[in-house]
């Protein structure tokens, strides 16, 4: 049970991040709610996240971690390192030419980026400067990934899955300053925003130090390492820039519509939970974990990591995406609705909150089972099927915008993640190397009924008890809390009951090696 081990050491900082995430969205939308400079806020760190989405969650390491690994076990650890230097060398300086770029081109691009923005030119005006603010976070989170797709090589998770937390640290401090001007506070998110991705590459680093690892930069060169890793490493990046584009693209029809581009980030930021803490975990666990199987020429052992990863990610996702389907306005509620965040906002927010949360699970298999082609060293096959899914959100997204406005493109988000998860898992179980075997399907089925179970039973006591806690301070949170609470107690009795979860597996996450 390594992986589930790795993976609760990334879930719990992950966890740990998000839930202070939920603090600053908190109250970020009591100071903003979904206002002008809400939009824009989110618009300006949108760019700079697309990229450190891209890069720390998949692209860059899943070419350069499986070659890193491999001359980390047959040429040791100087050979390595120094493979770890050339790339990091040739990704500074591409890094600075393209920072260069964003800058001087950022007023062209924000037309694509917000073309609802050109009916206000100060608001406009704004969207460009905080934007232009945030692009060096882009620089500070590509090099703070590669650092740790080197320390998860040695098996070191920590201090790559706690740099996270740390921008949310500063948006907090941020907040909990007073203010009256909401364009004074999206300035100084914009600039927590570049303080924080200083911090994340200064913990990665000494982490680095600390682990004995030292990365020498020399001047880039082509080297057949470097060919190489290119040759991998632009597919695979294609194929993560195409999720990062549907999000681009749906950012861009929601400024389009007032106050949708906030509401579609407040949802985003609900279901971004178990997506982060499990969808992240199991990819930075399971990439070196089967890469190691892979080379070492253990196909079974591979198919059994694949079943587990498959069976975790589902255990841990499957009741979190039905609570929300079943009670988006009670969660919403309870986290967002005070200050400048209205009912008005609750309700459009749950809207698209519910079918984020139908597509939640196929995002998971997304992170399931890309890691199973790029421990292959396979980067063109979810770059085709990551196309595919593309064009769906694109003309989907586009069709129902302008039909039903912004929930349309939740909708399109969704059914274009189900494309691309079950794309993969089919691929993979065509070239044999993912087996559903029946141990796994009966599983999957007994997290399902543990999950409907737990669905069924907060859907009949959630509002009943809010409507007894409403004499108490902050009821409405503290009723979301306490029902997650519940939610989680009852799942986990059901799921030991019916068996889809066991008593041994809970206590390997907390043996040592």
């Amino acid at each position: 049970m390594k992986l589930l081990r790795s993976s609760f050491i990334v879930g719990s900082f992950t966890m740990l991040s998000r839930l202070l995430g939920f603090v600053r969205d908190m109250l970020f939308a009591f100071a903003l709610g979904s206002g002008p400079m809400a939009n824009v806020f989110f618009v300006a760190f949108r760019f700079p996240n697309l990229f450190r989405r891209w890069f720390a969650e998949g692209a860059f390491n899943a070419a350069f971690l499986p070659m890193y690994a491999k001359k980390l076990e047959e040429e040791g650890a100087p050979v390595a390192n120094r493979f770890a230097g050339e790339t990091l060398s040739g990704l500074l300086l591409v890094l600075l030419v393209f920072m260069l770029a964003t800058e001087l081109s950022m007023p062209w691009l924000m037309v694509a980026l917000a073309p609802g923005f050109l009916e206000d030119p100060g608001l406009f005006a704004k969207a460009i400067l905080f934007t232009q603010i945030t692009i060096p976070y882009i620089f500070f989170m590509s090099v703070t990934a590669m650092m740790s797709g080197v320390l998860n090589a040695h098996n070191r998770f920590i201090a790559a899955a706690f740099a996270p937390v740390l921008l949310n640290v500063v948006f907090i401090t941020i907040l909990m300053k007073p203010s009256n001007d909401p364009a004074q506070i999206a300035l100084w998110l914009s600039l927590g925003t570049l303080v924080s991705g200083a911090l994340q590459a200064g913990v990665v680093f000494f982490a680095l130090r600390r682990a004995g690892i030292h990365l020498r930069i020399s001047r880039p060169r082509m080297s057949p390492d470097m060919r190489k890793l290119l040759a991998l490493g632009i597919p695979g990046a294609l194929a993560a820039g195409v999720v990062q584009i549907n999000l681009i693209v749906s950012q861009a029809f929601a400024t389009l519509q007032d106050g949708a581009v906030a509401w579609l980030n407040y949802a985003d930021r609900l279901y971004q939970l178990p997506l982060g803490v499990v969808g992240v975990a199991m990819g930075v666990a399971l990439l070196p974990a089967l890469s190691r199987e892979v080379r070492s020429d253990k196909p079974e052992a591979a198919l059994s990591t694949q079943n587990e990863a498959l069976l975790l990610a589902t255990v841990f996702t499957l009741p979190a995406a039905i609570a929300l389907f079943v009670l988006p306005d009670f969660f919403v509620e309870g986290l967002f609705l005070r200050g400048a965040f209205t009912l008005d906002d609750a309700a459009a927010t749950a809207s698209a909150l519910q079918v984020y949360a139908w597509g939640l699970p196929s995002f998971i298999l997304i992170k399931v089972f890309a890691p199973g082609f790029f421990a292959r060293q396979d980067t063109k096959t979810p770059m085709i099927l990551a196309g595919v899914s593309m064009l769906i959100n694109i003309a989907l997204g586009a069709f129902l915008f302008f039909q039903i406005g912004f929930v349309g493109l939740a909708i399109a988000t969704s059914i274009a993640g189900w494309a691309n998860g079950l794309l993969l898992g089919y691929m993979l179980w065509r070239q044999g190397r993912f087996t559903p075997d029946k141990k796994l399907i009966l599983r999957l089925l007994r997290v399902g009924l543990a999950a409907g179970v737990m669905g069924a039973a907060l859907a009949v006591i959630a509002y009943p008890l809010r409507d007894a806690m409403s004499g108490l301070p902050a009821s409405y949170l503290l009723a979301a809390v306490l029902v997650s609470l519940i939610g989680a107690v009852l799942y986990g009795v059901s799921a030991l009951a019916v068996g889809a979860l066991r008593f041994s597996e809970l206590r390997a996450v907390f043996r040592r090696s």
